[in-house]
Formats: C-alpha cells, structure tokens, sequence
C-alpha cells in the first residue's frame, strides 16, 4: 500500500519545493519507490528533478484534461527508484478549463488509483494557493506535511490551511490527516528560529518533526543544477537533515 503525501502551504518560499525534491531523493535513496507530483504551475519540481519543463509534452496538465493516460505522463529520473509526473506553465489555465467538470475535486485520485500500488511513497508538491490543484491533491492524498519557514510571520497562514484541511476532510476525503509540521531554513544562531519552533509547538496541535531543516547554501544552488542535494552535495547538512526527515518519516 503506497502512502500518498500533499506538501502544502499556500504561503510562497517555505522551502515546499525543496522539501519535495529532496525529500523524494531521500526516500529513494533508502530503496524506497516514490513518484513525484508537480501540481505548481511554476514547474520548479520538475526542472528540479533535472527535466525540461518546456520540452515535456505529457504532463500533469493533459492528465487532468483526460488528453493523456497517467502512464503517458509518468517519466523516469536520473534518480533510481525515482519517478516524475511534471508540470509546467500551462497548468496555470486547468482551473478554468475544469469549471463546468463533474467530481472535478477528484480527477487526480482517480488516475493515481491506477498506478498506486506500483509505489511504496507519493508526493504531490502543492502550488502556493488554495485552489482546485490543491483540492485534487488534498482528496488523493492520506496526509498533508506542511513545511513552515523559521521566521516570524510562520503562524500566519497555517490556522487558514488547517482549516482548508478540515473542510476538505468534512466534505471530500474523511481519510485526510495532518502528516506533521517541518521546520525549514532553521538558523541555530538566532534566538528567532527556536522561538518560532516553540510558538508553532504550543499553538497547533499536530505532530511536529524533530528534523528542522537548516539555512543552507547548496540546498538553495541544488535546484538550478537540476539535482536533489543527495546528489550535488551528499555530505552537506542540507543532505543530511532531509535523510533524517525522511528516516523519522518511514519509521
């Protein structure tokens, strides 16, 4: 049984997309089957996993306009184990388009039900927004992980996702939970970053990660040579914080 995983937060530069790459490397890296799901039109997953995100004609977005089966869509890394469903600029445009579609909140559910249990992990990086993206993510995922980032304003947000998530459980998926809380871009030097974890730890009310995610030179320069850090940097912190992630999410 594959467990399928939305990363989520509708506030932008959390370090979502990072936490998908990486996270997914690391899954991978631990002989574990994962398929990614880029749902952000923006498509940094994609171009981040080292794919061409303009070059790609079979992506998430004739998925869900039912113009390509999902085994079409799906494409292999250079990773082992690791496998991409992309995304790019023209996903900006499905909202519109899946206006006056029946069951449109669960279009991704079903074309991922075909190919589920070829996968130990499913990770769907969610685009910045509570929009129809999210909803199709959040009704086929199990669990939501929401990645904070380590600064003042990190409360500010969450109480409106969470509610998302309550909504979309109430209404649409009774099976949704929250995964956890992944602090990112943690600097141990500042009393703010400790601060933060405390205030989030005493407000909400979900598990939260023991692994934070430190402020890291090469996690931010990884993406722009299309690879995850275990493989541009496997001995820096960065690479070794999203291994300790991804342990204490399998055990």
């Amino acid at each position: 049984m594959s467990k399928v995983i939305a990363i989520a937060n509708q506030k932008g530069g959390v370090g979502k997309t990072t936490t998908t790459i990486n996270l997914a490397a690391c899954l991978a890296e631990q002989d574990k089957k994962v398929l990614v799901i880029d749902l952000d039109p923006q498509g940094n997953t994609t171009s981040g996993l080292g794919l061409d995100k303009d070059e790609i004609e079979e992506t998430v977005y004739e998925l869900i306009l039912g113009d390509a089966a999902i085994r079409e869509c799906m494409h292999k890394t250079d990773i082992d184990n690791l496998t991409v469903i992309p995304s790019n600029v023209q996903l900006a445009g499905a909202e519109i388009e899946l206006l006056n579609v029946n069951n449109k909140e669960y279009i991704l559910k079903n074309e991922i039900d075909y190919v589920a249990s070829s996968f130990d992990y499913i990770l769907i990086d969610c685009p910045p927004s509570l929009n129809m993206l999210t909803v199709n993510a959040m009704t086929t995922a199990q669990s939501v992980l929401v990645p904070i980032q380590c600064e003042y304003y990190a409360l500010e947000g969450l109480s409106q996702l969470m509610h998302t998530i309550r909504l979309v459980q109430e209404r649409l998926n009774p099976g949704l939970s929250i995964e956890g809380i992944v602090f990112t871009m943690y600097d141990g030097r500042t009393n703010l970053s400790s601060q933060v974890v405390e205030n989030v730890k005493a407000n909400v009310d979900v598990r939260v990660y023991d692994t934070v995610i430190p402020r890291n030179i090469r996690l931010a320069e990884a993406p722009s040579h299309g690879l995850p850090i275990t493989v541009y940097e496997p001995k820096s912190a960065g690479a070794e914080s999203y291994r300790q992630l991804a342990k204490e999410m399998m055990g």
